[in-house]
């Protein structure tokens, strides 16, 4: 993509109402705009990360059986009066038609998943099934803030799972569990799983996945040999400096942390709700256990941005970066270049802008592609080659810079 094609614009200063770095590095970035209050704008380079952090969480549901599916956002109020979340979810966005018709804009989908695999689900041999969408959500958040990591509009990935026991929905969990914790790392995160209350959702215990940050919400006690942590806003049996009591190997520390997903044990509730029943092997006509399992897609935008980040900007892990490579070019040079890692298959923001040379770095280290390349009269026949994590610039050839990992 060429810089001066792109819809890209960075901004000298944040604005003026922005407290989180997310929101002031995303918008001066040129990666988004705020609308109002918790609703953004994806601008293409916004777009292309959350493109980039969708495809990492779809090829692990796929790996685990999930199937995917697109569900709408507008539902019948009839689906939330039957489970009792239209009056008790208070986050709930109602919407009246010109015909006074009542719907809900979806802030979760149990109520419209439900009855779609009802359809679907007849005997304990079509269990167990696990189906998933990446859509986007509302909810009417009293303090939107912190940038996209708390807004009323947001873009998630659930998935939900039906199973004929509970002892198939634990093992189900276990594998979403490890995949969970394979999509945080191949992100460039480390989470913890810790137990929280179900909340709307159930009554039973769910778990949220936590990654350590100074921007998050949530009050921890984590561990850090192994991925065990505790909300201690909701849980006081345990306290700084106490072992760890899943690997006792370290001592609990403290640390503020945000929420990138998480798994609910829902059990009978939506199946109740909407009669949902399958026949076991002894032919008796029993209700399934379900199960919910969320990733916020443009919170964990906004969380990445929050752990990898300096003084001068963005500092984006590979897998999730907009492009591979950022080439400046300088004195008119470049397009040669440009033409040639477009044909060897690499993706590359070409700054092809008549602006001063430093607003060309200043801006790549900005936006924070992991590679920056410059040409010019200085670089003769050669590159020049620097990663956005060093100071260190060498000069390559060609070949060599195809070969890099």
């Amino acid at each position: 993509m060429r810089f001066s094609d792109s819809f890209v614009t960075t901004l000298r200063d944040a604005p003026k109402d922005a407290e989180t770095v997310n929101h002031k590095l995303l918008v001066r970035a040129g990666f988004v705009r705020q609308l109002m209050a918790g609703v953004y704008t994806y601008l293409p380079l916004g777009q292309r990360v959350l493109n980039k952090i969708s495809q990492v969480v779809r090829e692990e549901m796929d790996a685990i059986g999930g199937k995917e599916v697109l569900m709408p956002l507008m539902h019948p109020k009839e689906n939330w009066v039957k489970t009792g979340g239209w009056d008790k979810i208070d986050v709930l966005f109602h919407v009246k038609s010109r015909t006074d018709k009542e719907y809900a804009l979806a802030q979760s989908h149990e109520e419209v998943v439900t009855p779609l695999t009802k359809e679907f689900i007849r005997t304990y041999k079509d269990l167990p099934l696990s189906i998933y969408h990446i859509q986007w959500k509302f909810r009417d958040e009293l303090r939107s803030k912190s940038g996209i990591l708390r807004g009323r509009e947001f873009l998630m990935k659930d998935l939900y799972s039906w199973h004929l026991t509970q002892e198939d929905f634990e093992e189900f969990y276990k594998k979403a569990k490890e995949a969970y914790l394979k999509v945080f790392k191949r992100l460039g995160l480390t989470a913890k799983v810790t137990e929280a209350s179900g909340g709307g959702f159930s009554e039973k215990i769910s778990y949220e996945f936590e990654v350590l940050t100074s921007a998050g919400e949530a009050n921890i006690l984590y561990c850090s040999k192994c991925d065990w942590c505790v909300n201690i806003d909701d849980i006081d049996k345990y306290k700084e400096g106490d072992k760890c009591p899943s690997c006792k190997d370290d001592v609990l520390k403290h640390s503020l942390a945000s929420e990138v997903g998480n798994v609910f044990d829902l059990g009978q509730k939506y199946t109740k709700a909407f009669d949902f029943k399958v026949q076991n092997e002894k032919g008796e006509m029993v209700y399934p256990i379900m199960g919910c399992y969320g990733i916020g897609i443009t919170r964990t935008m906004g969380v990445i941005v929050e752990k990898f980040h300096d003084e001068k900007g963005i500092v984006w892990p590979k897998e999730v970066a907009p492009f591979d490579m950022h080439l400046v070019g300088l004195n008119g040079k470049g397009e040669e270049l440009y033409n040639k890692l477009k044909e060897n298959n690499i993706d590359v923001l070409f700054d092809d802008r008549d602006v001063p040379a430093g607003q060309k770095f200043a801006d790549a280290d900005l936006i924070g592609i992991p590679v920056r390349l410059v040409v010019s009269d200085k670089t003769g026949e050669k590159i020049e080659y620097k990663k956005r994590t060093s100071d260190e610039t060498k000069l390559i050839d060609f070949e060599e810079l195809i070969k890099m990992p």
